[in-house]
């Protein structure tokens, strides 16, 4: 496996100041979009050097500090994870999302390989891909994917993963499989997780365990974040999503037949959802990457109009909340830094589990993310038109930001709806 070259900043932001503040509003077109590509080459860079850790080949979820090398110093230590501190679920502390960071980082690679054909990425996805590997693998729990991994010692990892989690993983997974960049003993690879996945689910998601495919110590979670069945309506496509993913990759029949019997019943399911229902940015790119999918590789013409539908739906959701989330970002202060969650003056406890809260760090960390997560769910409906407030609005957002002073991981949802548009013909 190729090391990634770590690369240092190359635009000083001062230089991104100054062309922002002297390209006229009514600058040319071109100019414009060198200026948003800056932008994202900068997002990119810093996505690599501060929140990836080679040890680990993982992204984390935010920064403490922009002295370099010191940017998660908050991580916690072996000791803490081994005894599943402050949570099973490794919430707050930074290694709460790896794989939804990394499923999207997958996600984002396949798309800019399509726009650029760069050969180089082939070393940039198979880092992301070793990271899902090593919380599919490292805590020999068969379709057990870890949120993320310690990065000092390499192999412990929080007990408690979730819905969430696997969606974005399988999801990262499926794409990069059918990409060009993926060789064949990846695939292998990439089969062999998502069979264990599938076969995970088909053990434990019963009815006996409430549906929840169960933590690493094969006890239930107690917060409900991993059941698969039974749930809202937003989150009822992720179990046959995953047996469709498993079924595409293998051709096994025992994945085919259960991603059949869950599939229209969750589709229904989801088509349940009142019209003044409203969700956190997250949960519509999870419903689009579930129904992405399974449209794909949906052949009943009805059942592939329905999921049309939903994608359909859960866009103009979205672009309903974009500009108020691009507001957001003029509210806020973005350059402000993440906590160390251990001196955290406010603790909550959810379920069973005690939670340290990052107060006002919070809304910043959301508001970012969110502006990313709303710009792309839109296009990733390849067939929806593209409005020019739209666009307008993504550019806004990219402009807006100063990543080499961004401690928030929704860079990398910016860096996903830049690719995202591109591959649309934008910019």
């Amino acid at each position: 496996m190729k090391q990634r070259v770590t690369r240092r900043f190359s635009i000083p932001v001062i230089t991104i100041l100054f062309l922002l503040c002297s390209l006229p509003a009514n600058g040319s077109e071109p100019e414009r979009y060198a200026l948003l590509k800056q932008q994202i080459d900068q997002a990119w860079q810093v996505t690599w050097t501060r929140f990836y850790r080679p040890q680990t080949h993982l992204f984390y979820d935010y920064l403490s500090s922009y002295e370099p090398g010191q940017e998660l110093g908050h991580l916690p230590t072996a000791e803490e994870v081994q005894r599943q501190f402050p949570n099973p679920c490794g919430y707050s502390t930074g290694m709460e999302d790896g794989m939804i960071l990394g499923g999207a980082m997958l996600s984002t690679i396949v798309d800019m390989y399509d726009v650029t054909g760069d050969e180089k990425l082939k070393t940039d996805i198979d880092n992301v891909f070793q990271g899902i590997k090593l919380c599919a693998t490292v805590h020999g729990v068969p379709g057990f994917i870890a949120r993320a991994v310690c990065v000092e010692d390499g192999k412990s990892v929080y007990i408690n993963s979730s819905r969430d989690q696997y969606t974005h993983c399988v999801h990262g997974l499926w794409r990069y499989y059918h990409s060009p960049l993926c060789n064949e003993k990846t695939k292998q690879e990439v089969r062999a997780i998502l069979s264990a996945v599938a076969d995970r689910m088909i053990a434990n998601v019963t009815a006996e365990t409430n549906y929840d495919f169960l933590r690493a110590d094969g006890k239930r979670c107690p917060l409900g974040i991993c059941r698969m069945w039974n749930v809202r309506p937003h989150e009822a496509a992720r179990l046959p999503m995953i047996y469709a993913a498993a079924w595409d990759v293998t051709g096994e029949e025992k994945y085919r037949k259960q991603y059949r019997h869950y599939l229209t019943p969750a589709i229904r399911q989801t088509q349940s959802m009142k019209p003044d229902e409203h969700h956190s940015a997250y949960v519509y790119v999870q419903m689009q990457c579930s129904f992405e999918l399974l449209h794909q590789l949906e052949q009943d013409p009805q059942l592939k109009a329905d999921l049309h539908g939903l994608m359909k739906q859960t866009a103009e959701k979205a672009l309903s909340k974009i500009g108020h989330a691009r507001k957001a970002l003029y509210d806020l202060d973005l350059t402000m830094l993440g906590p160390d969650w251990r001196k955290a003056e406010k603790w909550i406890t959810q379920g069973e589990y005690r939670n340290p809260q990052w107060g006002a760090y919070r809304r910043v960390w959301h508001a970012i993310r969110e502006a990313g997560e709303l710009s792309l769910v839109p296009l990733m409906l390849a067939d929806l038109p593209i409005t020019e407030a739209q666009k307008q609005n993504l550019a806004d957002i990219i402009l807006r930001m100063d990543y080499a002073q961004t401690s928030s991981c929704g860079v990398i949802y910016h860096l996903a709806a830049y690719w995202k548009a591109r591959k649309r013909g934008l910019f």
